[in-house]
């Protein structure tokens, strides 16, 4: 029954990693590129639902959207003002680029907010679900069923609206999209937009479970979501929801089985056994280059 126990929690935490690893798997799946400030635009909608909720006093379900938009637009003005310049430039580029919008986001953190932790308020019941012996959480449950919701949303917008099969026909080939004239720009805009829409919503859940707010929170969970995403296989949306669930399982197991110091470690040492045996993720495809 323990072991049922860690089992839900490990995939409450997995939710949240997922959420943020679609984020991750989106934009390198179309516009074929790692945005490594996706982590901080989480810290922001952190810090954007703690404001609202407290300073504010809005009800969560209006904390959620007001966050779910202050990333959105973030997102977009990055993508905007930091990758778009760089569409022809090399990946080594982009990838300097992107670690540099993450420190400046940090720091722009604590020059606003200063680097001192913050409370992050109670949002959900701390009551549980009793089956049995079995004791389930509220805040797991709702996470689990976030992510759910969530991964069908987003997976009914890509196989069966028009915008998604742009984004489908993009991640395929941009420049055959763009002979059939579909406008990459605006397609590379709007996944930005949805990852860090996503973003926003992991935050809040994310500081439900772990109810702190700082400058660099979204730093260890943007790095683990991006082991999910290539963990599940990077531009995949069913690997970076499957590698989600399993980095979380693993990670609550290895806490209460081997050690809490030795566990980050042993989801990183699970991703390099996972890479050797399948180089591109559990459900990742090998792309073949035509020449």
């Amino acid at each position: 029954m323990r072991f049922l126990s860690y089992l839900m929690s490990g995939l409450g935490l997995g939710s949240v990693y997922a959420i943020i690893a679609l984020g991750y798997t989106m934009v390198y799946g179309i516009a074929k590129m790692l945005n490594f400030a996706h982590g901080d635009i989480i810290m922001i909608g952190a810090y954007v639902s703690f404001f609202a909720l407290t300073r504010f006093g809005l009800p969560v379900l209006a904390a959620v959207p007001a966050a779910m938009a202050v990333c959105t637009v973030l997102g977009v003005l990055i993508e905007r003002m930091a990758y778009k310049p760089l569409r022809q430039a090399t990946s080594l580029s982009v990838l300097i680029t992107a670690i540099g919008v993450s420190y400046f986001l940090q720091n722009a953190a604590q020059i606003l907010w200063s680097s001192s932790t913050k409370v992050f308020p109670a949002v959900i019941s701390n009551g549980a679900l009793q089956l049995g012996e079995l004791s389930i959480s509220y805040l797991t449950l709702v996470t689990i069923l976030t992510c759910v919701v969530v991964m069908v949303c987003l997976t009914l917008f890509i196989n069966h609206t028009k915008t998604g099969s742009a984004m489908r026909a993009c991640a395929e080939d941009k420049g055959a999209a763009m002979l059939m004239g579909i406008n990459v720009n605006r397609i590379i805009s709007l996944t930005f937009a949805i990852g860090s829409a996503l973003a926003a919503i992991a935050a809040i859940l994310l500081c439900a479970s772990y109810p702190q707010v700082f400058p660099t929170l979204g730093s260890m969970p943007g790095i683990k979501a991006f082991t999910a995403a290539v963990f599940g296989g990077i531009g995949s949306i069913p690997g970076a929801f499957v590698g989600g669930l399993l980095l979380g399982i693993i990670e609550i197991l290895s806490r209460a089985y081997i050690s809490t110091q030795l566990s980050d470690a042993i989801v990183f040492g699970v991703l390099v056994v996972v890479l050797l045996i399948k180089p591109t993720g559990i459900l990742g495809r090998k792309l073949s280059e035509k020449v």
